[in-house]
C-alpha cells in the first residue's frame, strides 16, 4: 500500500492523460497542421474585425510588390501583430523606379536580413496621423534609424523625399501610401 501511495501522482498523470485521449505523443492531423497554432499571427482567419495593415495592402492591387517583398523577408507576422505601426507603404510604381534587378537582388533568400532592414525602413511604432507632421521632425523607425519630415507650402507631407499621397487607418496602425521607397543612406 505504502507503494501505491508513493507512486500516486505518476499514476494520477497518467490517468489524466489516458483520460484526455493522450498518451504523451502527439499525433499531426488535418485538422493540427491548419490551425491557428501552428502558424503565425498572420495565418488566423477573421473575416469580421476590421483589417490589420497586411490585410489592407493584401487588398489594395497597387500594393502587390510590396506584400511580395514582406513575405520574402518573412515579416508578414510582424506587421499583423497589435502594433500600433505607422507604415509608409510604396506603391508598385515606387518599387519599379528603383534601379535595374534592385528588387530581384533583394529578394533572393541569402538577401533576406538586408530586405527587412529596408522594410523596417519603412515602419514606425506608433500612430502618426498627417496632422502629427511637422516640418524638419524626426522619426525614429523600426530599424532604430530616423526619417526626415518636410511639409511644403501646399501642404504635401514628404517623408524623406516621398510623397504621402493617401493614408488608410487599419486595426494595428496607419497607412501612408508614399510614392517613393525609402532606402537608408547605408544600404
Amino acid at each position: 500500500m505504502k507503494s501505491l501511495v508513493k507512486h500516486f501522482p505518476i499514476l494520477a498523470i497518467m490517468l489524466f492523460l489516458i483520460g484526455c485521449g493522450g498518451s504523451g505523443e502527439q499525433t499531426q492531423t488535418a485538422e493540427t497542421v491548419s490551425s491557428p497554432a501552428s502558424v503565425g499571427q498572420s495565418g488566423v482567419q477573421d473575416d469580421v474585425s476590421n483589417p490589420n495593415i497586411v490585410q489592407v495592402a493584401v487588398g489594395s492591387a497597387d500594393h502587390s510588390t510590396l506584400v511580395a517583398a514582406l513575405k520574402a523577408a518573412q515579416y508578414v507576422d510582424a506587421l499583423t501583430n497589435v502594433g500600433p505601426f505607422t507604415v509608409f507603404a510604396p506603391t508598385n510604381a515606387a518599387f519599379d523606379a528603383l534601379p535595374a534587378g534592385t528588387l530581384e537582388t533583394l529578394t533572393k533568400p541569402e538577401n533576406q536580413r538586408t530586405l527587412r532592414d529596408i522594410l523596417e525602413y519603412h515602419v514606425l511604432l506608433g500612430v502618426y496621423k498627417p496632422e502629427s507632421f511637422a516640418n524638419g521632425k524626426k522619426l525614429g523607425t523600426a530599424d532604430g534609424r530616423s526619417l526626415m519630415v518636410e511639409v511644403t507650402a501646399d501642404g504635401s507631407i514628404l517623408i524623406n523625399g516621398g510623397k504621402i499621397i493617401g493614408t488608410v487607418s487599419a486595426s494595428n496602425g496607419i497607412i501612408h501610401v508614399i510614392d517613393k521607397v525609402l532606402v537608408p543612406e547605408d544600404k
